[in-house]
């Protein structure tokens, strides 16, 4: 007998739908054969499924039986067909009653031995499809339910057991579905993750830099000495960044979900995501790829925060793929596997030493590098890499003085506050638009909302010659320029806006040489 149970594959952060066809009364001797281009996960899946179903009661089939994961072109991977193969065998052999429930659910998880689900990864995107497709719900383990909850108009029901799961389409167990405000996420207060803002000694001109860049979402760049607080403050810049918005915290869930890294743990909240990857990471980790391809770190920060501690020490060839990324805010990654794109618009912070000893420029220690070495390892960072970060600051080292005043400084929420008011501002002006802060207006809207009048035109001209920047620096001083002039509501910005933008371009004022 024929029963049809509607399931996904996952490609990149999409999930695409899958018919599991189950066939049982075949001729032949006991045994369950499974085609559709099934990896070993898949495969193993007959084994996980015949102990559920003699620990639940149930009985498997006791002819050959055939099991069809269509289309057969795409490649079907993980534990998810458990659950689905699971209910078409006992369709099949008439202990699911009326079959045609079946095809009205999207249904995916994985089983243990006992019976019971276990969580699996992509549930966001499956209720993405479900809803896409008009199905009645999604029938997924707990857990990914929590997160899929998340998804308006798409009924997610939380399947505990496979017994659970019969019962449900047998009509003779009831499952309330779970609604967005049931969602892991919805009762979650903003988490501060224990550190603020206030707990920054000194470092005034570089806490007001990282403001800036908050503001915009700007790309920053620190240089100083080992121990100025680098790290430490940029741990912190989660705390004073916008909430997200709906849709920006569903393309965040998205992407994790089809990791498998979860965020509905108490610890994550409802905020954007701070990524911070070693700086032994491969092209591949950070980027994306692998068999079938998969987003990378990039990725995962999306709407949020990639920190890059000791830049120079990652692999030029790391670095140098974040040269597309950072322009175009996705990513497309191309495998013999297949072809995934992936969104990547991330705002990255960077730190570095101005030398391999650290301490070049630093009144109170003596640096021991030679000219050479210091230009070795500048030379790490090309320089359309650094054209495209927007703000690069020194992060002089700290007074003991600084370090023992009993003065606190700005807190996270007052920083914050003010961040959100530049923010709206900025959500105004580009209310019809497809961009989210100033550092990602396109060249028309940046002769639009960042125009200069005569006099400033000449200055800025002036400090393009001396500083020989650029052209993509030149847009980058204007974006930040007018970042400047919404943190303090101005409609257009002054010299002083200007010049505290031009001021933000350290590195190309060799300023440590």
């Amino acid at each position: 007998m024929l029963s049809i149970v509607c399931s996904g594959v996952l490609q990149g952060i999409e999930a695409y739908p899958v018919q599991v066809e189950v066939n049982t009364g075949e001729s032949g001797e006991l045994r369950l054969i499974l085609v559709g281009l099934p990896d070993a996960a898949v495969k193993e899946s007959q084994d996980r499924v015949f102990s559920a179903l003699a620990n639940s009661g149930f009985q498997p089939p006791k002819t050959r039986t055939t099991v069809n994961l269509a289309p057969g072109h795409l490649r079907k991977e993980g534990p998810l067909y458990d659950l689905p193969i699971a209910l078409g065998l006992l369709a099949a052999t008439r202990q699911i009653k009326p079959k045609r429930l079946l095809e009205r659910y999207l249904i995916a998880g994985e089983l243990s031995l006992s019976g019971r689900t276990c969580p699996i990864r992509g549930g966001l995107a499956l209720a993405l499809l479900a809803r896409k497709q008009g199905k009645a719900g999604v029938l997924l383990p707990p857990k990914t339910a929590e997160e899929a909850a998340w998804v308006e108009e798409a009924p997610v029901y939380r399947i505990h057991s496979l017994d659970e799961g019969v019962r449900f389409l047998n009509e003779t167990g009831t499952i309330e579905p779970l609604s967005s405000a049931d969602s892991a996420f919805s009762a979650l207060p903003r988490q501060e993750q224990g550190s603020d803002f206030s707990e920054i000694k000194g470092q005034h001109t570089l806490r007001r830099a990282v403001e800036v860049a908050v503001a915009g979402g700007h790309n920053l760049l620190m240089i100083g000495p080992p121990g100025s607080g680098k790290s430490m403050i940029s741990r912190r810049i989660p705390t004073i960044m916008p909430e997200p918005l709906r849709d920006e915290f569903l393309e965040i869930l998205r992407i994790h979900s089809v990791t498998g890294h979860t965020l509905s743990e108490e610890t994550h909240g409802f905020q954007r995501p701070f990524r911070a990857p070693h700086h032994t990471i491969s092209d591949v980790g950070l980027l994306g790829g692998g068999n079938p391809p998969r987003p990378g770190e990039i990725s995962l920060a999306h709407n949020g925060v990639l920190f890059l501690d000791e830049l120079p020490e990652f692999k030029r060839s790391v670095l140098e793929v974040l040269r597309q990324p950072l322009e175009e805010g996705r990513v497309t990654i191309a495998r013999a596997s297949g072809k995934i794109d992936v969104p990547c618009s991330f705002m990255l912070v960077a730190a570095m030493n101005p030398c391999p000893c650290g301490y070049l420029g630093d009144p109170q220690r003596e640096c021991r590098c030679t000219p050479s070495q210091v230009q070795s390892y500048r030379a790490k960072i090309s320089g359309p890499l650094l054209d495209r970060i927007d703000i690069h600051i020194e992060a002089p080292a700290v007074s003991i003085a600084e370090i023992r005043s009993e003065k606190a400084g700005v807190s996270s929420a007052a920083m914050r506050e003010r961040i959100e008011k530049a923010r709206a501002l900025q959500s105004q002006r580009f209310q019809r638009t497809r961009t989210a802060c100033n550092a990602r207006m396109s060249p028309m809207q940046t002769r639009r909302y960042s125009a200069v009048d005569k006099r400033q035109g000449n200055l800025l001209q002036r400090a393009m010659e001396e500083l020989h920047l650029s052209v993509r620096a030149y847009d980058r001083i204007l974006k930040v320029a007018r970042t400047i002039a919404d943190l303090e509501g101005a409609d257009t910005f002054t010299d002083a806006h200007l010049l505290e933008a031009i001021q933000y371009r350290n590195l190309d004022r060799n300023l440590f040489y």
